[in-house]
């Protein structure tokens, strides 16, 4: 879930104070995060809207691309070859351990990509890493350094959770508590299934998901849309297997994720 971020993304509870998801322990405890859920309503639509856009053969930039492994399948089901950036070297070092091919890994400081030049990406995708970020200006930080690295027209996909469904208890996470409304940034605790079937605690920070548009608009994007996938959706979209595996009870009576595209203007 929380993939980290130009900035980290949400901190382990039992890690304590100190950055988040920091050190290899902090990157091997994220990359044994299941993501059930994300791999039924998530990640496979995100895929789906980079694919009418993007440029078979051309670069994808996975913005937060954590220890690589969305970013691998990404190259797989779309044939385009990754840039993977991240704020932590840690996370890094498994995103190129991960072996994709002609793939190439940068670090984020300050919000920015060194190395990087402008226009140099034919798509871009973003997943969870808004869920670390504590305040609007981070936020646009993230939004504008997306918008410098792709070449005009490009498409962008934005996945989140969806803080109006916290409480609820997913195959693979809980955002929030039950009965609680958060705004932007408030602190959100969130719940992560792990490979092992036991849960991680993390703090995140509650974006709703309608602040988006206006956000991305300011920075130069143009063409914002929204949309929850559903587990019907899902057949035809997410691995089959996958989505004939559970009932997705909790997924069918209230979808906790959104992918939001749009276009570098």
């Amino acid at each position: 879930m929380p993939q980290d971020r130009a900035g980290g993304p949400a901190e382990p509870s039992s890690s304590g104070a100190g950055r988040a998801w920091s050190g290899h322990e902090g990157a091997e405890a994220f990359a044994a995060v299941e993501a059930a859920t994300d791999w039924l309503l998530g990640y496979p639509f995100v895929f789906r809207a980079l694919a009418g856009a993007g440029r078979e053969d051309g670069v994808l930039l996975d913005f937060g691309c954590g220890p690589g492994r969305v970013a691998g399948r990404a190259a797989r089901v779309l044939g385009m070859r990754i840039i993977g950036v991240d704020a932590s070297p840690e996370m890094l070092a498994l995103a190129r351990e991960e072996g994709t091919p002609g793939a190439e890994y940068h670090l984020v400081a300050d919000g920015r990509v060194g190395g990087l030049p402008d226009a140099c990406a034919d798509a871009a995708m973003c997943n969870h890493v808004l869920a670390s970020l504590p305040d609007e200006r981070t936020v646009l930080e993230v939004f504008t350094e997306i918008h410098r690295l792709l070449r005009p027209g490009a498409p962008f996909a934005l996945l989140t959770t969806d803080p109006a469904c916290a409480g609820i208890e997913y195959a693979s996470l809980r955002v929030g508590e039950p009965g609680v409304t958060y705004g932007p940034g408030d602190p959100m605790p969130v719940r992560l299934r792990r490979t092992d079937g036991t849960w991680q605690a993390v703090r995140n920070h509650a974006w709703p998901v309608e602040t988006f548009p206006g956000l991305l608009e300011r920075v130069g994007f143009t063409g914002v849309a929204q949309h929850h996938p559903t587990p019907d959706e899902a057949v035809g979209v997410a691995d089959p297997d996958h989505a004939r595996g559970r009932d997705w009870a909790a997924e069918r009576l209230r979808p906790p994720l959104v992918v939001t595209t749009a276009v570098k203007g």
